[in-house]
């Protein structure tokens, strides 16, 4: 009876103990790089009666060291890709616990396709970027930039830590917007929190060449007020790729005035003023577009001119009227208010 006691005691007191003591590892998880080392330290400071601690691990195992409360783990290149480390303490039960390890490997080389020499607005173009040997791929996010403009981000799930190489593929649309901007794969490793890892690493950039048709930087149609003798000003300037071309037309007597300039200018300057209705088209290889301006003399400011002639229409009344009372028949002047003999 004594001895069921005793043996109830143990197996009590063993299993309180257990719930009271705890394997430690400090740092509980880490990051290394591949061929870097890596070192933790294993510990049991909230345990009693410890026969000791160990590490098992595919390399820098300690086994079993007797007497100790901690023992640090040492491994000076770390290669193994499936690497788990784990930390045991020999107590009246054995526990143990499991160092997390995440090794990485940035990309050996990227590689992205050219999506051609020259696209054409509003059609599409196949792009492929090419990751080789990166790990591991369920960290890795790639993200296609064009200009400071993020296009397209990808993830991946995969769940092996080993290597791999990884392709990935978009379809860009052309637009005026891309002619002259730059594009670029870019592969992130996302190894702790708030998406940080190693520096990103970039691919080849290639330069877009966009065709597209000519637009005027103006493109409403233009009615233009020219005064008696004055300059006009036509502006037809319009962007496009390639340069566009451009080509004047207006009536006959016009054309006569200007085929001395370059017909083939965005603006068109002169002294003429003949009114009436000037197109200009700026073409090239992808398309044309037309402008029209209504040249219209302004109207002549008479203001000045009737003031001056009232003016002297009552200068001519006042003149009348004034010899009307004023003149004697005879060709002398009479004042009022002056006496017979004063006679001029």
């Amino acid at each position: 009876m004594r001895r069921l006691f005793t043996l109830v005691f143990l197996t009590l007191s063993s299993g309180l103990f257990s719930r009271a003591c705890e394997v430690q590892i400090i740092p509980s998880s880490i990051v290394v790089r591949y061929g870097d080392s890596l070192s933790a330290n294993c510990t049991s400071s909230s345990c009693k009666q410890v026969i000791g601690i160990g590490w098992e691990s595919s390399s820098g195992g300690t086994g079993l060291q007797e007497g100790v409360f901690s023992l640090p783990l040492k491994i000076e290149r770390v290669t193994d890709w499936e690497i788990a480390p784990m930390c045991y303490i020999a107590v009246p039960e054995q526990l143990s616990k499991k160092l997390q390890v995440t090794l990485y490997q940035m990309p050996e080389s990227m590689y992205m396709s050219q999506p051609s020499s020259q696209m054409v607005e509003g059609q599409q173009y196949p792009i492929e970027c090419h990751i080789n040997n990166v790990a591991p791929v369920g960290n890795l996010s790639l993200v296609l930039l064009k200009g400071s403009e993020k296009f397209h981000t990808e993830t991946f799930t995969e769940s092996s830590s080993n290597p791999q190489n990884i392709s990935s593929y978009f379809t860009l649309t052309a637009h005026r917007d891309d002619n002259e901007n730059e594009i670029w794969c870019q592969a992130q490793l996302n190894l702790w929190p708030d998406d940080q890892g190693p520096p990103p690493m970039k691919s080849e950039s290639r330069r877009m060449t966009v065709l597209y048709p000519p637009t005027f930087i103006e493109s409403a149609n233009e009615t233009v007020e020219v005064s008696a003798n004055g300059h006009i000003s036509l502006n037809c300037t319009a962007t496009g790729n390639p340069k566009p071309i451009y080509t004047w037309r207006f009536s006959y007597p016009v054309q006569e005035e200007v085929n001395n300039q370059q017909m083939n200018e965005s603006i068109l300057t002169s002294s003429f003023h003949l009114q009436g209705t000037y197109s200009c088209t700026a073409s090239n290889s992808q398309g044309s577009s037309t402008k029209y301006f209504t040249v219209i003399e302004t109207p002549v400011d008479r203001t000045s001119f009737i003031a001056i002639v009232a003016a002297f229409v009552f200068v001519g009344v006042l003149l009348v009227i004034g010899g009307l009372y004023y003149v004697k028949q005879d060709g002398t002047f009479c004042f009022k208010g002056q006496g017979p003999s004063e006679v001029i």
